[in-house]
């Protein structure tokens, strides 16, 4: 499954429970600015460093209410999309 077929099911409250409070965001679900990254345009970003502790962090974005897509993003600074199971 793709991450937009996933991204339909997954809401921000089902993404918190999943992976728990994210240590930074910028912008936020009303902020009118956007920003372009991963080739997506994203008004919110959610940040977590290093989940796991296997060296790489996890970034998930949001348009308003629309999950974007999340990504593990490498000590190294590559980024590389995440599955997210079929439902939440």
């Amino acid at each position: 499954m793709s991450q937009d077929q996933a991204a339909v099911r997954w809401d921000r409250g089902a993404l918190a429970r999943h992976f728990g409070d994210p240590n930074d965001q910028q912008g936020s679900v009303n902020d009118p600015r956007s920003h372009c990254e991963q080739g997506v345009e994203w008004n919110e970003k959610w940040l977590y460093r290093n989940p796991e502790h296997e060296g790489w962090d996890r970034m998930v974005l949001w348009s308003r209410y629309d999950l974007l897509g999340v990504w593990r993003v490498g000590s190294d600074g590559s980024v590389m999309p995440e599955e997210l199971p079929a439902q939440p």
